[in-house]
């Protein structure tokens, strides 16, 4: 149930606000700021706000506006574990990692599946112990050290001929990726606010070391370079990335940040079935791809357009082609775009079959054929079918209908010799 200070909503939902209460029309001027500077998740409406395809988790101030995905008549109830299971899939949240055998994520929204597996991380860094590196400084030392930096040491130790000014390396752990971590650090112990992490942010605030403040963009993330010393560090920092380039201080007021912690549907679900079906399918002889580009167009000047299907199966020179749509299909009518892309998939592909995959509350599979061109048979035999994998509220049940949805109505049938 909804409160002033955690707000749940369903994707493509509306929220309107009361702004003739004041924590509601600060709230509400927050995320009409937040709209203004910063790429959208949601589009503004008369004292409110209508969603997207985009879910997860909006936290503004100390108020978390929670969306859901909605795909059945299920509730938030059911909806919350399974979005949170499904990114623990796609991430690999539920198996062994950094050498913690006991990692049991319990979180209640997605931020607090963050905030926990972040604190997990770097606990564990800090029980590994964490790496130097050779940093290089410069300042006032009392012994001579490196370089002696003469202009300087002439403009600020004339008088004091005890210190030497000078650029030197010293080996310590005062570095990038360190500060990259602190910084994350500092920042969920302000916005957290689940009791029983508070206790152990407030322990790595003691034993990790203080670092420098560094300003974050997406290019310092890109010059990361991983290697064996450090490779152990890059689960800590790729949430670290995720949360620090989606936090938006609030400057002038200091009380309003937004950290905007947002998905897209459609990408969420074309990803969950490849991660299963990649999983699953390894010792059955199939082979499972995805995003698999081909050149598709290409103009006078050189300007080239590519197609790129989500999910290709491939057994014994047979292909079948799977795009997934994360939406109500009211009846068993897709759109004449979805018919055409996967026509030319067919074409392209040399796909067999193709296949449109629904969430749906029942399994159902509806096929069907493209009409001949002329004489031409060549498309008559194709199928273009609609798949509708039914959901459910057990993470390990959904994926069990996923699999056997796809070893019973489109393996067997199409991978038969």
């Amino acid at each position: 149930m909804s409160s002033l200070n955690h707000i749940v909503v369903f994707e493509h939902q509306k929220h309107t606000f009361d702004l003739k209460n004041k924590k509601e029309k600060e709230i509400h001027e927050a995320l009409e700021k937040y709209h203004g500077n910063y790429t959208p998740f949601f589009k503004l409406i008369r004292n409110g706000m209508q969603f997207n395809q985009h879910v997860g988790v909006l936290k503004v101030g100390n108020t978390t506006i929670e969306i859901l995905p909605k795909a059945d008549t299920k509730g938030e109830e059911v909806w919350r574990p399974l979005l949170i299971d499904m990114i623990k899939t796609i991430w690999g949240f539920n198996v062994k990692t950094s050498g913690n055998a006991d990692l049991k994520l319990k979180s209640n929204s997605i931020l607090d599946l963050y905030f926990e597996f972040f604190v997990n991380e770097l606990e564990f860094l800090l029980h590994r112990g964490l790496i130097k590196k050779y940093n290089k400084k410069e300042g006032n030392l009392y012994a001579l050290k490196g370089a002696l930096q003469f202009s300087k040491q002439i403009s600020q130790n004339l008088t004091h001929q005890e210190r030497f000014y000078v650029k030197y390396s010293n080996y310590d752990a005062n570095h990038k990726l360190h500060c990259i971590l602190y910084k994350v650090l500092k920042m969920i112990y302000q916005v957290n606010n689940k009791v029983d992490l508070k206790s152990r942010i407030g322990n790595l605030l003691l034993n990790f070391p203080e670092m420098n403040d560094i300003k974050i963009t997406e290019s310092i993330f890109d010059k990361i370079i991983y290697d064996r010393k450090n490779q152990h560090y890059e689960k800590a920092l790729q949430i670290a990335k995720l949360l620090l380039l989606n936090y938006h201080p609030d400057i002038s007021k200091g009380k309003d940040n937004v950290l905007a912690l947002m998905f897209d549907m459609n990408i969420l679900w074309e990803q969950f079935v490849y991660i299963i079906l990649k999983r699953d399918l390894k010792d059955s002889g199939v082979h499972v791809k995805a995003q698999v580009s081909k050149k598709f167009w290409q103009s006078e000047s050189g300007t080239k357009s590519k197609m790129k299907p989500d999910i290709i199966l491939e057994k014994d020179n047979t292909t079948i082609v799977l795009d997934t749509k994360w939406k109500n299909l009211y009846g068993d009518k897709p759109s004449p775009e979805d018919l055409r892309q996967m026509y030319a998939y067919h074409q392209y592909y040399k796909a067999i079959k193709t296949v449109l995959v629904y969430p749906g509350e029942e399994e159902k599979l509806i096929s069907g054929n493209y009409f001949k061109i002329g004489n031409d048979d060549s498309l008559s035999d194709h199928i273009c079918s609609i798949a509708f994998i039914k959901t459910h509220e057990n993470i390990k049940e959904w994926r069990k209908n996923i699999n056997s949805f796809v070893k019973k109505n489109l393996l067997n049938i199409s991978f038969e010799q």
